[in-house]
């Protein structure tokens, strides 16, 4: 896989690097910064950009950076990084895009394993969460709020924070012991009780449904 990487720590920069390509990858860029960045990406093909969310040009440019690559090249991956998992960088990184895209804690791609999945999931179109931030953001709300979602059940939460994490049915089925028969009704139960109609693909309203949750939680804040 043909990889991008910007950050401004040299450290963490080089041992990624290394990382990478421990794991096979091609890195076709290594930058400081998102300007950089983009300057080496003109002519060269990738397909999947890591970066750091905080680092030039401003202290969240790697979402500014992001902006610009899904502008030029609309089907390049973004996995971005971050020392924090923090609700209001996913809602920024969702308002980019939904689609080969990624979240993840820089301490927990720290293996090749983790992130060659990560990689390969992001470069099949798939949205990529922290399972840390997913399981804080489908806790059942407290107290007397409501919304959207506080009609799902135990089982369908546990579900739609598996959705969230980007697992496909059979993966979550594995996480929760049941059969795929089982999550694929648990999943048109949450489509059926948040709204989300047929007319959308089931892959759409996959999406739908956590970014439901997601505002869910910020309107309630």
């Amino acid at each position: 896989m043909r990889v991008a990487l910007a950050e401004d720590g040299a450290l963490f920069r080089e041992g990624l690097l290394m990382l990478l390509q421990a794991a096979g990858h091609e890195v076709v860029a290594v930058a400081a910064g998102g300007d950089e960045l983009l300057a080496l990406l003109a002519g060269t093909p990738c397909d999947v950009a890591v970066l750091d969310i905080r680092m030039p040009p401003e202290p969240d440019g790697g979402l500014v950076t992001a902006e610009r690559i899904r502008e030029k090249w609309p089907n390049m991956g973004l996995l971005f990084l971050s020392h924090y998992a923090e609700s209001h960088y996913l809602m920024k990184i969702l308002d980019i895009g939904t689609d080969a895209i990624g979240y993840r804690l820089k301490e927990k791609v720290g293996s090749v394993e983790v992130l060659t999945d990560t990689l390969t999931r992001i470069a099949d179109g798939e949205i990529v969460i922290e399972p840390v931030l997913a399981k804080r953001l489908v806790e059942r709300p407290r107290g007397e709020k409501k919304n959207e979602v506080a009609s799902l059940s135990e089982r369908e939460l546990d579900v739609l924070k598996l959705m969230a994490e980007g697992r496909s049915n059979g993966g979550i089925a594995g996480q929760l012991y049941v059969t795929p028969k089982a999550v694929e009704k648990h999943i048109a139960s949450i489509f059926a009780k948040l709204g989300l109609h047929t007319d959308e693909t089931e892959s759409h309203r996959r999406v739908l449904a956590v970014l439901t949750y997601l505002r869910s939680q910020r309107d309630g804040d």
